[in-house]
């Protein structure tokens, strides 16, 4: 897998560049600010070196705000291959809302402390760079919590709505009935429920996992 790391934090992203190359990635390159980033992954693109997947900051120099993610949001759009994943300090949503509000697949949001819990995290870089998704639980939570999506959830049962927060966090079912301590049929009759509730169709790719969380972002 290679990564470009994008974090103004030299310790931090000296810390993630050995997480990942201590577990046989390489990353590619690593810059401190959006600009840098941006033009980095265009430079190995045009060498046809584009990398599997971005771990950006949210915020970064010059304004500390929202650079790192409209430069994800740019780079997504650029190059719709590429895999992003964005940690911050903090959830905030529309970061969130705005970087999943295009296509479906290999998109991340984590919080910062997730790093420290490292085979989960170097397990959501590899999720994303393989065109998966990354969600972090309080994203999550946070984000299907919203008081103006109760409309949407009022159809799902609160067996459902636990099922589907569990999907958003990047889970199979196995693992989600694992967690549950049920059966993984159990599941499977849940995650059809959940999509026929909120009218996902079959679809070629099936990203319907990944499509009922947007469909509460976006309502």
């Amino acid at each position: 897998m290679r990564v470009v790391i994008a974090e103004d934090s030299v310790l931090l992203r000296e810390g993630l560049t050995r997480l990942l190359t201590d577990r046989g990635h390489d990353v590619v390159a690593g810059v401190g600010d959006a600009e840098a980033l941006v033009k980095t992954v265009a430079d190995l693109d045009a060498q046809g070196e584009l990398p599997d997947v971005v771990v950006a900051d949210v915020r970064m120099p010059p304004t500390h705000t929202d650079e790192g993610v409209r430069a994800a949001v740019r780079l997504r759009k650029a190059h719709p291959g590429l895999g992003v994943l964005v940690l911050s300090q903090y959830v905030e949503e529309r970061y969130a809302t705005e970087l999943l509000a295009g296509s479906s697949r290999g998109v991340g949001y984590l919080l910062k402390d997730r790093v420290a819990e490292v085979r989960e995290f170097v397990d959501a870089v590899v999720r994303v760079a393989g065109g998966g998704t990354a969600l972090d639980p309080e994203v999550v939570a946070q984000l299907l919590g919203r008081s103006r999506k109760q409309d949407v959830l009022a159809g799902l049962t609160p067996r459902e709505r636990e099922v589907l927060g569990l999907m958003a966090e990047g889970r199979t079912n196995s693992a989600i009935a694992k967690q549950l301590v049920v059966s993984d049929g159990a599941v499977e009759k849940h995650v059809s429920n959940i999509f026929l509730k909120l009218g996902l169709a079959p679809s070629e790719g099936d990203h319907r996992r990944v499509l009922a969380v947007l469909t509460y972002l976006n309502s």
